[in-house]
């Protein structure tokens, strides 16, 4: 009966037109909006222990002004529950207003009922239906942090992951399939369980207490194919607000390409409200690589534009110098150490686009359809660097690398500051 009635909700996929946006209930999230036509919002999480307000602080402010939009920190002990509050305080004094996100799995009715601060200073509660409890217990301490977060006005995130389903609701569907001989695969059985897991823990959730508009969901699987699958199923059922990500994408290369791959199908269709890049980072690595991946996402497909684009040359045969790789690494660098002032200050800087070429082949008309573009010399051409901006030669550069990249760099900010209006 829950999956007839949601599934007759408005929304339903074959009616948008290519490209249309699906149409899902808007849910206010702190002060930043999450669907009802609004932006695509950029999420992030930390990686750090709770606990320790300083390093989480640091690992916040560090997501926040890489571009993340919202951030989400581990609620798993009360040593974590009871650190929220002053971390969410740290947070406002330092200027970051994005909303903090509490996960929660196992104990998340008792960690907010008996710390009702940290309920208080969240902006957002994210529940896994398949790790509240078992059997009867499941749906009642379900319930509790609905209820919490209904008398707080406080939103949700219904996340399902394919990880930790239910595994009574797998085990009975499972059973179906061979009782009445439905030949669904393995992979099929668990993505229709997702989806029932997401639109049953709606309906509860509704039933708890919470309105429509306090309600985003996701269901995150680890295989692109299974999340598009999945999404497209859940845009056709419900008007909820989608959170998008790969549960676990992966390192490096495997890691980018597997969630732009999901992600970019389904943001392409007009399906996803926020986004995750769930980047498995290398010990110490920059946590910060997620928030560029999912930026340059959004901004690859024209939904968003977070920063000034680099557009770099990949090199061949004509590029034995290594100088224009440095210089494009040194630019992309520095555009997004300025970003954060550049954003304050400047209205628009975002949508600047640079260029860095190896050679005379592509690189004049590169550049000139960049704001601001180099060519840089290939092998055996002459040593000389034109530089246009706005389509028109403005400069030739030579010198060494470091004196190029010196006055190219200088000749970035002077048309920042020349062509965009103050804030």
């Amino acid at each position: 009966m829950i999956l007839h009635i949601l599934g007759t909700a408005k929304g339903v996929m074959a009616m948008r037109a290519p490209g249309a946006r699906h149409e899902t209930i808007g849910v206010a999230v702190g002060g930043v909006r999450v669907g009802g036509g609004a932006p695509i919002v950029v999420q992030s999480m930390c990686n750090t222990d709770t606990a320790d307000v300083e390093a989480t602080l640091r690992q916040c402010l560090e997501l926040w002004q890489a571009g993340s939009e919202m951030l989400r920190v581990t609620v798993n002990v009360p040593e974590a529950a009871e650190a929220v509050p002053a971390l969410k305080r740290r947070l406002a004094e330092a200027g970051c207003a994005a909303p903090l996100i509490g996960d929660f799995h196992y104990n998340g009715h008792l960690l907010l009922t008996k710390y009702p601060a940290c309920a208080q200073a969240l902006d957002k509660y994210r529940i896994n239906p398949g790790n509240v409890g078992t059997g009867t217990r499941r749906d009642e301490q379900f319930s509790t942090i609905c209820r919490v977060a209904a008398g707080l006005g406080k939103p949700v995130r219904i996340g399902v992951n394919a990880g930790s389903l239910n595994q009574e609701l797998v085990t009975r569907r499972m059973q179906e399939n061979t009782d009445r001989g439905l030949g669904l695969t393995s992979e099929q059985i668990i993505g229709e369980c997702m989806v029932i897991s997401a639109i049953e823990s709606t309906a509860l959730a509704l039933q708890s207490g919470l309105r429509e508009d306090q309600i985003i969901i996701s269901c995150k699987a680890s295989k692109p194919r299974s999340l598009i699958a999945v999404y497209r199923e859940l845009a056709r059922r419900t008007r909820q607000p989608l959170h998008l990500g790969l549960t676990e994408a992966g390192m490096g290369v495997k890691g980018l390409v597997w969630s732009a791959s999901a992600m970019g199908v389904l943001l392409h269709e007009g399906i996803g409200d926020t986004i995750r890049v769930s980047l498995t980072p290398p010990p110490g690595g920059d946590r910060r690589e997620e928030v560029h991946a999912a930026c340059e996402l959004l901004q690859a497909l024209g939904l968003r534009a977070f920063a000034p684009s680099v557009t770099a040359c990949p090199g061949c045969g004509r590029t034995t110098s290594t100088t224009f790789q440095e210089l494009a690494e040194q630019i992309q660098r520095h555009v997004r150490e300025r970003m954060p002032e550049w954003k304050a200050r400047y209205d628009g800087v975002e949508t600047m686009t640079l260029a860095v070429m190896g050679c005379v082949v592509n690189g004049p008309g590169e550049s000139k359809a960049a704001n601001i573009g180099i060519s840089l010399p290939g092998t055996g051409e002459a040593p000389a660097c034109p530089v246009y901006i706005d389509g028109r030669h403005a400069a030739t550069l030579r010198g060494t690398y470091d004196e190029l990249s010196k006055a190219f760099r200088t000749l970035v900010d002077e048309y920042v500051e020349a062509k965009y209006p103050r804030r």
